[in-house]
């Protein structure tokens, strides 16, 4: 709990600007009822007041019972729009999870610069919240935890996200693989009353078996330049 704050800080970052690359696509794809709404920003106010329970009770509440933080927030778009462009619509979906990576890169280049300028180093052992250390002092340790945290928190997000069952984004991302016509037929079958539900149920209880590898390979291919 002592890495609290720092938990918090990397998680409504990161969740504003996946939901503000969200608000991004569908605006660039011809819907800006999410830009309407305010969601096309970096400021997490509007998207805190949009989903305060995702954003403010579940983080906290996931911290304290599974030592790691997930929430939700929501960028509104039109159902229509959707249903006319269901290809614009996957490419608004991937736009999240893309900013997640992007994030997740942005990190890694941070981490590099540290290593090369002597601030940060390996550490013993290896964890979420754990990927360097810092060895200047409290500041660069701080700044360690919160790299950490931030590179793997956008790591878990982005594979979480990408699970392709409702209401992750990959459920409409997966669009992108198949014609116009299969894509709609995949969108009314997800909107199926039960389904969204069932589809969180499924990835909680099968993300561990996804995450781990995905993260040791996210590990390795970290410190890849320096074996």
């Amino acid at each position: 709990m002592a890495l609290a704050p720092l938990w918090y800080v990397a998680f409504l970052f990161q969740l504003t600007c996946h939901e503000a690359a969200h608000a991004l696509a569908a605006k660039l794809g011809g819907d800006d009822t999410a830009a309407r709404g305010g969601q096309l920003t970096l400021n997490p106010l509007p998207h805190i007041q949009r989903e305060p329970f995702g954003t403010v009770l579940v983080p906290a509440l996931s911290l304290l019972l599974a030592g790691w933080m997930v929430g939700w927030g929501s960028a509104p778009y039109d159902p229509f729009w959707q249903r006319r462009h269901p290809h614009r619509a996957a490419w608004m979906a991937l736009a999240g999870p893309a900013a997640n990576l992007l994030l997740a890169i942005l990190a890694a280049g941070v981490m590099y610069l540290g290593f090369a300028g002597g601030w940060l180093g390996a550490p013993d052992y290896v964890s979420f919240t754990s990927l360097v250390h810092g060895t200047g002092g409290e500041a660069s340790e701080a700044a360690a935890a919160f790299l950490s945290i931030f590179f793997s928190l956008n790591l878990l997000l982005l594979t979480f996200n990408l699970i392709p069952v409702p209401p992750l984004d990959g459920a409409t991302a997966i669009g992108l693989l198949v014609p116009e016509e299969w894509a709609l037929k995949m969108l009314d079958f997800w909107q199926q009353p039960g389904f969204s539900l069932l589809g969180i149920v499924l990835a909680w209880n099968f993300f561990d078996r996804l995450f781990y590898p995905v993260f040791g390979l996210a590990v390795h291919a970290l410190y890849w330049p320096f074996t």
